[in-house]
């Protein structure tokens, strides 16, 4: 018997609200980094963000590159890519820390970023990992701290960098890891827009998990924060 056609995807559009949803981790026929990643980003949010913060032969840096989604549909747009993870998944991603980037200053013309959000998803065991970092311990948003350092750095004036994470919630208590990064990114940044996404977590159609939140009186996280920032342009001498 032959199994039902899987239904299409629908069309990419610019997203133009700051509630984004689109009903498939990856868009068009293909894939764009590895469905079998844990944590991977959806591929739309890259695009929607690629298509209106660059232009063909700009650099695209993603510093936790993670299954390589960032670079992927970054060349699919025409535009130079750089990945970089302490745990690289295929031999276009650089061994690096994004603590300590091996790039020159001013280099990117967009930076992106899928942080881990505490140690909710184990990826790579090693000491150096900031997903080995507890949420709730400070050692977390300094390690983050020291990365919005790393993007001020490497990201050219009047560019755009943005940083995509979900809140943390554990029986000790919530985390709102949304508010305090774009807390830390003003610092050094502009922001332009903070945008909701949905999340498409297989977890929120289990009955049991809604049945726990109501018996446990928590939330299950239903968005991400997509955190958009830019550098500022040089003042005029």
């Amino acid at each position: 018997m032959d199994r039902p056609a899987a239904p299409r995807k629908p069309p990419l559009r610019l997203q133009t609200t700051t509630l984004w949803h689109y009903p498939s981790q990856h868009y068009g026929p293909g894939v764009q980094g590895d469905p079998r990643f844990a944590g991977a980003t959806p591929s739309y949010i890259l695009w929607n963000l690629l298509q209106r913060y660059t232009k063909e032969r700009d650099l695209v840096v993603d510093a936790m590159a993670g299954s390589g989604t960032t670079l992927d549909v970054a060349r699919e747009l025409g535009r130079r890519a750089l990945g970089y993870d302490v745990a690289p998944a295929r031999k276009d991603i650089f061994r690096a820390d994004a603590r300590r980037l091996p790039l020159e200053d001013e280099k990117a013309d967009f930076v992106f970023c899928d942080p881990p959000y505490g140690t909710h998803i184990r990826y790579s065991g090693l000491p150096e990992c900031i997903g080995e970092l507890d949420a709730h311990a400070p050692a977390y948003f300094e390690a983050m701290e020291q990365v919005f350092a790393e993007f001020a750095r490497i990201l050219r004036p009047d560019r755009h960098l943005a940083v995509y994470v979900c809140d943390s919630w554990s029986k000790r208590g919530f985390v709102p890891i949304g508010a305090r990064f774009a807390v830390m990114l003003e610092k050094r940044f502009t922001p332009v827009d903070h945008v909701a996404v949905v999340r498409g977590s297989k977890d929120l159609h289990k009955g049991n998990y809604h049945k726990a939140a109501e018996q446990e009186n928590f939330y299950l996280r239903g968005f991400n924060h997509l955190l958009i920032f830019r550098r500022p342009a040089r003042r005029g001498r």
